[in-house]
């Protein structure tokens, strides 16, 4: 090899982020955990591989084989630990929390890594509403208290910063209001009212939430993923998401408990994967019974805490507090 092949190797043996951040980092575990252990949530650890993975069609999970004796298995890497999390709420754990290493294919860039530090924690006896509380609360503890802190319905949130009502709006006026923000014009979706949605919100909503700490709650129906739906007009999943300073990092949902309904969105689920032409995701039957077994009423939510440390640390890019992103692994 030439002289120039070595050259990579030079720079990239070192970790992306200083020692500070990584100090900084550390700090904010340790604080993370401290929380916890004040309000009597315990700890779990659950496996990294399982025999499902995400069924969301805007996911894509990691494949790898696992040899065991003469079979030869195929798992996949977990992108949150959300169904083994479930099944030892069912078991009758209680409140518990977990930090974990998450893996999602095809996700890079400045606030994206394949492999990604997760906290997520459920809280039987909770909504939706008292876990954003608690959220709150615990980012009090982590970066003081914020300048702003608002809390705006899905609707109120696209009223005032898109300029539409995305429950009253006909998907023709979506699309339209789409192509206006960009959205390719001779391009895929114009039909599919969700991914009109979605467009909008990043490209409407989200940029112009600002600086603080900003709740987004009570979504669409069609967008619950795993989360209760409420009955009502129009209905509405019992689901939030967190932005600091514009930035998405938290999911939460008041639980979905019911293993049927459950069953009928991973079915759902495979469906919009076979018209995509996806990869077809193995349903995890094991959460479906937990379900049925009894999941206790909570509230559980995923928070990325590669972003939250970031924006901690006053950096714009995740790889300035991870100590080896997958450009340097």
């Amino acid at each position: 090899m030439s002289g120039g092949a070595h050259k990579p190797l030079a720079c990239d043996w070192r970790p992306s982020a200083d020692i500070e951040a990584l100090r900084l980092r550390a700090r904010l575990l340790t604080l993370t955990r401290a929380f916890f252990a004040e309000r009597d949530v315990l700890e779990v650890e659950t496996p990294a591989m399982a025999a499902a993975g995400a069924s969301d069609v805007h996911i894509a999970s990691l494949v790898t084989t696992c040899r065991s004796g003469a079979t030869h298995e195929q798992l996949f890497l977990q992108t949150s630990p959300e169904f083994a999390m479930k099944r030892l709420l069912a078991a009758g754990s209680g409140p518990i929390y977990q930090i974990c290493r998450a893996f999602r294919d095809g996700e890079s860039g400045r606030l994206h890594n394949p492999e990604f530090t997760l906290l997520e924690w459920y809280r039987p006896g909770y909504d939706h509403q008292m876990l954003m509380d608690e959220v709150e609360t615990l980012l009090d503890r982590l970066m003081g208290p914020a300048a702003t802190n608002l809390r705006l319905s899905y609707r109120d949130a696209f009223v005032r910063h898109g300029g539409i009502d995305p429950f009253l709006a006909s998907t023709h006026e979506l699309a339209a209001r789409a192509i206006d923000a960009g959205l390719n014009a001779t391009g895929e979706g114009h039909s599919e009212r969700d991914t009109l949605l979605d467009f909008l919100f990043s490209h409407t909503v989200q940029p112009a939430l600002g600086d603080g700490r900003v709740f987004v709650f009570d979504y669409p129906a069609s967008q619950a993923a795993l989360a209760r739906v409420r009955a009502g007009e129009p209905p509405l999943a019992e689901r939030f998401e967190l932005f600091v300073d514009g930035i998405e990092i938290a999911n939460g949902y008041h639980e979905l408990a019911d293993a049927d309904e459950q069953r009928r969105r991973f079915a759902h689920d495979r469906g919009v994967r076979e018209r995509l032409g996806l990869d077809p995701m193995p349903m995890d039957k094991r959460l479906v019974a937990a379900l049925a077994h009894g999941l206790p009423d909570c509230a559980g939510v995923a928070m990325g805490l590669d972003r939250l440390f970031m924006i901690a640390a006053g950096e714009s890019s995740i790889e300035a507090v991870m100590a080896f992103p997958v450009t340097r692994a």
